[in-house]
């Protein structure tokens, strides 16, 4: 549109013609759109170990939207019969234990042996902006820069403890691309380890020595349902007390009732960072995979596996459910005045919204 004021009435004014406003960079091409693939698509792209088509199948798996979600929910069930034989290995510990720093060194460690590794970092959600960094990507610098690798750290999104939602469906999808190693990385010590412990074989705790009081570290809930525990930085000055560490552990051990695998797990020291007793923790591993594999309790806790991951999955969809309904969403507001106002109590409250959704 013209300027009004070039009109002959304004004598004496003149706006002259703008110019397009040139980009910071005019050789930067533009930016492809991405390509929409179909169920299909995204099945034989993943069989083929395209990790492009994966991380796009993954994000999908991460998605809130409905259409996403039954397009994941595809995808996952004709990925299913090519899955389940890779080894899952679930890495917990304190933070700054070195858990990032282990995972680069195991890492590089099993490719040169010719495996594939998935490594699926869980990195912590804000509780305000519900942002999250997803910066683990650039403390494994060895593991970033190989072909057989493929490294996603995904949200927690408000997911209990600190475990992505997804990361089962996403365990399932890197499967199904050929990763025979798959590694779990946990926030730190915590709520989140109850649901990693249930989708991994083998459940590594890495601790560290010399930090102080040892006994902080030897809690019965985190140790019973450790497979094996390592002291990192046992390097240096600090050799000995993680030596130290480990003999309190395996003291501790021994006040424990005996495993469900029958498997005595074994404490051992390495250090991380100079890649020191790699191939003992990781030759403990093997022998915790041969060994349950051969009395039965491997597939057996892989099918527990799969039904507690039903009953999540029924809570969670409840979750969604209750709280996308439309009389729940009008009748919520009202309800949670009344409780301000101390004319109900909370679990009525509760009782009375349940009520309301289950008619």
């Amino acid at each position: 549109m013209e300027h009004p004021e070039n009109d002959a009435a304004f004598k004496g004014l003149k706006v002259n013609k703008g110019v397009t406003a040139p980009t910071v960079n005019p050789y930067i091409r533009q930016i492809p759109k991405r390509k929409s693939y179909t169920v299909a698509e995204y099945v034989e792209g993943i069989l083929k170990g395209d990790i492009t088509i994966l991380s796009q199948a993954v994000t999908l798996t991460e998605s809130a939207k409905y259409e996403h979600q039954a397009l994941a929910q595809e995808i996952i069930e004709k990925c299913l019969p090519h899955t389940g034989k890779s080894v899952r290995i679930g890495f917990t510990g304190v933070p700054g234990a070195g858990k990032s720093t282990s995972i680069d060194t195991f890492g590089m460690y099993i490719l040169r042996q010719g495996h594939k590794l998935a490594v699926l970092a869980i990195d912590p959600s804000s509780e305000r902006t519900k942002g999250s960094i997803l910066g683990d990507k650039t403390r494994m610098e060895a593991l970033s820069r190989e072909k057989n690798a493929f490294i996603r750290p995904s949200p927690t999104a408000g997911s209990l403890g600190g475990v992505a939602r997804k990361t089962r469906e996403t365990i399932i999808l890197c499967e199904a691309a050929g990763f025979d190693t798959i590694f779990v990385e946990t926030v730190g010590v915590g709520q989140s380890e109850t649901a990693v412990h249930s989708m991994v074989d083998f459940f590594l705790l890495i601790q560290l020595g010399g930090t102080g009081d040892e006994l902080q570290g030897i809690k019965r809930g985190i140790m019973e349902m450790a497979d094996g525990i390592v002291i990192n930085k046992a390097d240096g000055d600090n050799l000995e007390r993680a030596r130290l560490a480990a003999a309190n552990f395996r003291n501790a051990l021994h006040l424990f009732p005996p495993t469900d695998s029958g498997w005595i797990p074994k404490v051992l020291t390495y250090s991380g960072y100079y890649a020191l007793g790699i191939k003992e923790v990781w030759d403990m591993i093997n022998e915790y995979i041969i060994f349950t594999k051969g009395n039965g309790y491997f597939d057996r806790k892989r099918n527990e596996q799969a039904k507690y991951w039903m009953y999540a999955s029924i809570n969670e969809m409840l979750h969604d459910r209750f709280y996308n309904n439309e009389k729940i969403k009008t009748s919520l507001p009202a309800m949670e005045q009344r409780i301000l106002n101390n004319e109900i109590s909370s679990f009525v409250a509760a009782r009375q919204m349940i009520d309301l959704f289950m008619k």
